[in-house]
């Protein structure tokens, strides 16, 4: 029996390892057996027994309770608890997912004790190495001996650092192994999308018109915490709501709802209330926003997996952030990167609503990567028995 140790650090981890958990129960579970520590990176009120059981996915087996703190005291006490468990447990391998503190702190702690790393979505690359989250997924990846990339341009991110797609066994972190698998959350979306339609009302208790609204996202702190920029959004927003008379839906965090207030001027504030078609709700459960997405007619996001998840529904998205580690869907012409300039933020939208032309052609696999994650490990771990 294989025994993997994964590591995560935040809800939309736990929903990602979803996909693998559930691949394991249905598939592998006579081959598999996996322990979920969850490092408490972030605090998350949601996460009640009633998510556990509505999302059909497996509670951590481990919570180190880090909480919120400076980037490496966070880290150490995250290094510190998750080796505790490696050499408690004994896993013949670590599974990390993504580009979080606990994903790095996994891969330090995994490294020093020689236990082999599986990074999931292994090889994106934003470039701009002043994200925390670009230096994460780096050096994640270069302490790795099985990574597995959802995309294409990640494994030619991957052969640019000096890695090979055809390296020979025996793999080991100075000769990984390399594999283009589809993305874990395509797998998901797929399968939470059915729940969804079952379960979530969002659009009944808001008045919503399956694609007859815009569906905005807005969270990063280089966004919130910028006057200018948050000034920016907003204007474009207000404006596309009144000229094209659609409603705009806008889950906001409470942070930055009271950023609203702090950042911008009176003028903007007063015609963003009186403005009907500007809806600003609190948080969403994963499965409502799911249902949002999967029936708007586009998306506008600063978030990375939301940016993703439009093009799993075939939705155009106008990306708020200065450049994407998704560069597929900007390539594909159904993604447009605006920024926080209402210019071209009002330009995006004017080229991409209603357009009947945009094409999605299938960059994140089948919707089967889990499955073939498994599939590698069971034949790695075999022939590292042999």
């Amino acid at each position: 029996m294989i025994k993997l140790l994964t590591i995560v650090g935040a809800r939309p981890q736990i929903i990602k390892a979803a996909a693998l958990s559930r691949a394991i129960k249905t598939n592998f579970s006579g081959q598999i057996k996996e322990y979920i520590l969850h490092t408490g990176q972030h605090y998350d009120q949601n996460m009640s027994q009633v998510f556990f059981d509505e999302l059909n996915i497996p509670k951590p087996d481990f919570n180190l309770n880090v909480g919120s703190a400076t980037h490496g005291a966070q880290t150490a006490r995250m290094i510190e608890g998750i080796e505790e468990k490696l050499v408690q447990l004994k896993p013949d391998f670590l599974i990390v997912y993504g580009d979080t503190n606990s994903t790095l702190a996994g891969a330090i702690a995994a490294s020093k004790i020689h236990i082999p790393i599986i990074h999931i979505e292994a090889g994106l690359r934003s470039f701009n190495k002043t994200m925390p989250e670009e230096i994460n997924r780096i050096m994640c990846d270069h302490a790795s001996t099985m990574l597995f990339s959802p995309t294409q341009t990640g494994i030619n991110n991957l052969i640019n650092e000096g890695f090979s797609t055809t390296n020979r066994l025996p793999f080991t972190i100075d000769n990984p192994a390399v594999f283009h698998c589809g993305d874990v959350m395509y797998d998901n979306s797929l399968y939470f999308a059915e729940i969804a339609e079952e379960k979530s009302t969002i659009l009944q208790q808001n008045k919503l018109e399956k694609g007859a609204y815009i569906l905005g996202t807005i969270h990063r702190d280089h966004n919130t915490d910028n006057p200018q920029r948050l000034s920016s959004i907003f204007e474009a927003l207000d404006k596309i709501a009144s000229d094209n008379q659609v409603d705009v839906f806008l889950p906001l965090h409470p942070r930055t709802s009271k950023l609203l207030h702090k950042n911008l001027d009176t003028d903007l504030l007063s015609r963003i209330k009186a403005n009907e078609r500007l809806k600003i709700v609190g948080p969403v459960s994963f499965l409502d926003m799911i249902q949002l997405e999967k029936n708007t007619a586009l998306i506008m996001t600063d978030s990375g997996g939301v940016q993703k998840e439009a093009y799993f529904f075939r939705k155009p998205c106008i990306i708020l952030r200065p450049q994407t580690e998704w560069v597929e869907i900007v390539e594909n012409g159904t993604a447009i990167v605006a920024d926080a300039d209402k210019q071209k933020i009002e330009l995006a939208f004017q080229k991409l609503y209603k357009n009947e032309d945009l094409t999605f052609s299938p960059v994140f696999g089948d919707g089967s990567a889990s499955e073939f994650i498994c599939e590698q490990i069971i034949n790695l771990k075999y022939k590292f028995d042999q």
